[in-house]
């Protein structure tokens, strides 16, 4: 049955006994290095960002973006990521936002980036027609995804597997990560302004700006966006945000202690570079966010986790919600997941 998923990679089901040259071109679908549909700055028009990707899911018809190294060996490990957008964004735009992809051949990564469904979406405040992800809608699409990459790549060659999700995208990562069907096959969880396993508040008067520019009025107390619930299951876990997203940063976490990790240690990661995008249309409110340009990240990381997990926060200093990540703190932030035990797809962890 999931051979009818592999609509358009025919082929990619023999990906692991394949040879480096076959890689490149499996089932029609050929792997670029840069990859398509790539752009940065003034480049990145509607056009390219609404691309949305180079493989279908038969069965839903619906397109994502599958990225891979185009040098894979047969039987070589890799992490893959699902990279899941936020609400009232595209598959295409979270391929930039968080542009691992830029790291695929280096770290190994099979990243997949898919765009919800979008059709009457109303929720979180964000208003009629607003895509977002809907368990009625894209839960079942997701899982075809991670099916479909599973059998593809053979899941003896998924060293670990991490859903990475903007947004309401991390929101709905934390949502399915210890569902039935991915707790005994994520790794980790990144979670880009998407809540964080222990406190870490948002500011009253977090969202994108009205028409007139004028920040958002500020939410009742017991409405605001706050830190995600502690896990029902175990995994490793990144929470990056911007410094004018949140009121303050918890010196402790939740998981660290689950973990028996050593106290937090801080160091600085300097970016000269900026990130691939930026919400044009609705950039000059800081806590939403400014335009993309170079910066710091304090990145905050608990050491000598138990069985090898990976527990870290990363606060972009002088950033919002939806400046695209820079180069540094992206590598950065893949360098501690491909750091973290991984083994549930081959029925570890």
């Amino acid at each position: 049955m999931l051979k009818k998923l592999l609509l358009g990679l025919a082929g990619l089901a023999g990906l692991a006994l394949a040879s480096p040259s076959a890689a490149r071109d499996i089932g029609g679908i050929a792997c670029q290095t840069p990859p398509p549909a790539r752009c940065s700055g003034a480049s990145c028009t509607p056009e390219t960002l609404g691309n949305r990707g180079n493989v279908v899911d038969e069965k839903t018809g619906r397109s994502f973006f599958l990225d891979y190294p185009c040098d894979l060996k047969p039987g070589e490990k890799v992490v893959l990521i699902l990279n899941i957008h936020g609400a009232g964004s595209i598959g295409n735009w979270q391929r930039h936002y968080f542009p691992a992809v830029d790291y695929k051949d280096k770290y190994r990564l099979v990243v997949a980036t898919p765009t919800a469904d979008g059709s009457g979406n109303i929720g979180g405040g964000a208003g009629p027609g607003v895509r977002m992800w809907m368990p009625d809608k894209d839960d079942a699409h997701l899982r075809n995804i991670t099916e479909l990459v599973f059998e593809a790549f053979g899941r003896e060659n998924i060293k670990s597997f991490w859903l990475a999700g903007h947004s309401q995208g991390g929101a709905t990562s934390h949502r399915i990560v210890c569902s039935d069907f991915y707790r005994n096959k994520v790794d980790g969880l990144l979670s880009l302004s998407g809540g964080r396993v222990g406190p870490a508040p948002f500011v009253a008067a977090f969202g994108p700006p009205g028409p007139d520019g004028k920040p958002p009025a500020p939410r009742p107390a017991g409405a605001r966006l706050g830190a995600a619930g502690a896990p029902a299951c175990d995994f490793s876990h990144i929470f990056a945000v911007g410094q004018h997203e949140i009121e303050s940063l918890g010196e402790t976490s939740p998981l660290a202690e689950r973990f028996g990790c050593a106290p937090r240690v801080r160091r600085e990661v300097v970016d000269d570079q900026a990130g691939h995008v930026e919400d044009s249309a609705r950039k000059g409110y800081p806590v939403w966010g400014m335009s993309a340009r170079p910066g710091k990240a304090e990145v905050y990381t608990y050491p000598n986790c138990k069985d090898g997990r990976v527990v870290a926060d990363v606060v972009r200093l002088d950033k919002g919600h939806t400046e695209g990540l820079e180069p540094r703190i992206t590598e950065e932030i893949v360098k501690l997941m491909v750091s973290a035990k991984g083994g549930k797809a081959q029925g570890g962890g």
